[in-house]
């Protein structure tokens, strides 16, 4: 084959892989319900790999994509159609620089998350954006989707934390964006979901990390006090680092897998509640959050500014998604947003729409900023239960722009919200998007089929056989 051919010419051959068992780890991201088998994978070490792997497509006539751990969870990293190379990241995992002075570091986009949290530590700094994924998925990753995290609540999503990048563009140029110089293409491109181009490299702002933490967990009979709890919080004009809920479902999955917190089995929902401040400002906060949290009558409420506690407290939530593999095979977790105020009544109908579908529900969210996941267990291998999933997990959406919210606060369109863009946007609206992409890429090969619904007046130029979210692999 004539792409793998050149490609071979450039790269090893132990980084140029068609082998089916290789192919099929590649299929799917985190987003169990769709599948496609990439054409060949490559694994590119350093920005020009990148870029001469990306001409070599252009020359071809050959689609492409970007994918770095494979954590997403909206199938952004899954080939829409059979065809694709896909370009693994995950090798391109140095740490380039840290400027503690400047709080700055420049990374390539395969290292994880947590990794650079690691190494700041020592100058007093951390990486605010600590999605529930961060010990596994890459910083790319998180750029592609501008990710959060339970902390987002108080630091503000990736965006606010990248300051420039490396960009393979579409056709191959290497480009340089900093923010402050000119239009903020840097802002653009976080979020773009791997649509633009690849980035390669990754200039990020550190934050100093606090002087004194403290963490509370709350347990309670019902969902709805836990969310009445946050309305109180946020009403009050304080601004906890984070501020998240899990139900009972998820205490139940949780505490019965390698995650166990000491979660109350007996609560409805439990809160996780954290502060950060002074030591000397942090004893006036304490007591107006404790106030808050008791006046719901809680079951139980713990607290500590112990680190060894405090990660205990965390590890419930952190491994939350993982634990649902006690429940079912598969997971469809939905990322939907709600304003805080209307929290209870998001979840009562959530609640609804899955009891008609017959869909198991867990509920795990940030509930600072309305931040939705309904977990959505099934048995993927049974077609019906797959299914109803999708078409569930697709109503909650739409209900949630009904209540005045979005379809994604984190997770991205990729393949999973593709139908769900005509319910947030006009016909002219989608248009605009679609001439943004063609600026970046004409041909659409970097990535096509994502982000952007195709057919009508949006996205003409994109391939019209995309698979639809019920169809199995070929």
């Amino acid at each position: 084959m004539e792409l793998l051919d050149k490609l071979r010419r450039f790269l090893p051959s132990h980084r140029v892989l068609t082998d089916k068992p290789t192919l099929l780890t590649y299929e799917n991201d985190a987003f169990p319900v769709q599948k496609r088998t990439p054409m060949a994978v490559v694994f590119p070490h350093t920005t020009e790999e990148v870029a001469r792997i990306v001409r070599v497509c252009q020359d071809l006539g050959a689609p492409f994509l970007a994918r770095g751990s494979g954590t997403g969870l909206s199938g952004g990293a899954t080939a829409a159609e059979e065809g694709y190379l896909m370009v693994v990241l995950a090798g391109m995992r140095s740490l380039l620089t840290l400027d503690p002075e400047d709080r700055q570091a420049r990374v390539q986009p395969g290292l994880l998350n947590l990794r650079l949290s690691e190494a700041a530590a020592p100058h007093g700094l951390h990486f605010a954006p600590d999605p529930s994924s961060q010990a596994a998925s890459t910083l790319g990753g998180n750029l592609s989707e501008n990710a959060g995290g339970p902390h987002c609540f108080r630091y503000g999503m990736m965006t606010d934390h990248v300051l420039g990048l490396t960009l393979v563009t579409a056709a191959g140029e290497v480009v340089e964006l900093e923010r402050g110089n000119g239009p903020d293409f840097t802002g653009l491109i976080t979020g773009h979901e791997g649509t633009f181009g690849i980035v390669t490299e990754i200039l990020l702002r550190l934050t100093p990390s606090p002087e004194a933490i403290r963490t509370w967990l709350a347990s309670f009979t019902s969902m709805g006090a836990a969310c009445r709890c946050v309305a109180k919080i946020v009403r009050s004009g304080l601004t906890p680092s984070a501020l998240e809920v899990l139900d009972h479902l998820t205490i139940q999955a949780v505490e019965a897998s390698s995650y166990a917190a000491g979660y109350p089995l007996e609560a409805e929902a439990v809160l996780l509640v954290e502060w950060e401040g002074t030591a000397d400002s942090l004893p006036f906060e304490e007591t107006s959050i404790e106030e808050m949290l008791l006046s719901e009558q809680p079951l139980s409420l713990e607290s500590t500014r112990d680190p060894v506690q405090r990660l205990r407290l965390w590890k419930g939530r952190k491994g939350a998604f993982g634990a649902m593999g006690r429940v079912a095979p598969d997971i469809f977790v939905l990322d939907g947003v709600v304003p805080r105020s209307r929290l209870e009544e998001a979840l009562e109908g959530i609640g609804q729409i899955c009891k008609h579908h017959e869909v198991t529900l867990a509920n795990v969210f940030h509930a600072g900023d309305g931040n939705l996941h309904p977990n959505l267990a099934f048995d993927g291998r049974d077609p019906h239960q797959k299914s109803r999933a999708v078409q569930a997990g697709m109503e909650i959406l739409d209900y949630c722009v009904e209540l005045g919210g979005s379809i994604s606060g984190e997770h991205g369109v990729g393949l999973e919200k593709l139908d769900g863009m005509r319910t947030m946007f006009s016909e002219e609206t989608l248009a605009l998007f679609s001439d943004v992409k063609d600026l970046f890429d004409p041909k659409h090969l970097c990535n096509p089929g994502k982000l952007l619904p195709t057919g009508g007046s949006c996205g003409e130029g994109a391939s019209a056989s995309k698979p639809g979210l019920l169809e199995g692999p070929p």
